[in-house]
């Protein structure tokens, strides 16, 4: 909710000093506020969401997988990362104060499918990650029973 609503801060300032036009004037007050904002948002999120892309990949896939799945997670990360770097501006451009909204509705998107879609991790073994998966109530149709560890019997 952190992240969520600073965002909203800032696209709701940016929004009432420029508005759909554009065109407007920032005190130096309201500029002062407006990148406390930006700051503590980024602050919060390098505290929250930002390590994430990094931590749960790491530890949520199988040791079969972990290289190939951390491999897949960087490419994505920084193509991504590269995308909104090139196309920030113009979003800026094209949708001025709702690109702040955009992205806080990333944030919130990006709650609900943690919350719903994440399975619980803490202090299980890398070993046992398949059964996490296997077990969960969305992800399990897409889990074999053999990447399970005792998952099917052998007779």
């Amino acid at each position: 909710m952190f992240c969520l609503s600073f965002q909203i801060l800032v696209g709701s300032f940016i929004g009432l000093k420029f508005g759909t036009t554009g065109t407007g004037t920032l005190t130096p007050a309201t500029a002062d506020w407006i990148l406390v904002f930006i700051c503590v948002y980024v602050a919060g999120f390098a505290w929250s969401w930002g390590p994430l892309g990094w931590l749960v990949p790491s530890e949520i896939c199988p040791l079969e997988i972990r290289p190939a799945g951390q491999a897949i997670n960087v490419s994505v990360n920084m193509f991504f990362t590269f995308f909104i770097g090139q196309f920030f501006l113009t979003m800026l451009c094209h949708m001025k104060f709702g690109l702040f909204y955009f992205f806080a509705g990333m944030v919130a998107i990006m709650t609900i499918f943690i919350y719903f879609l994440f399975p619980e991790t803490r202090g299980v073994p890398i070993e046992e990650m398949g059964r996490v998966w296997k077990q969960h109530w969305f992800w399990k149709s897409y889990i074999p029973d053999d990447a399970v560890i005792g998952g099917h019997d052998e007779n």
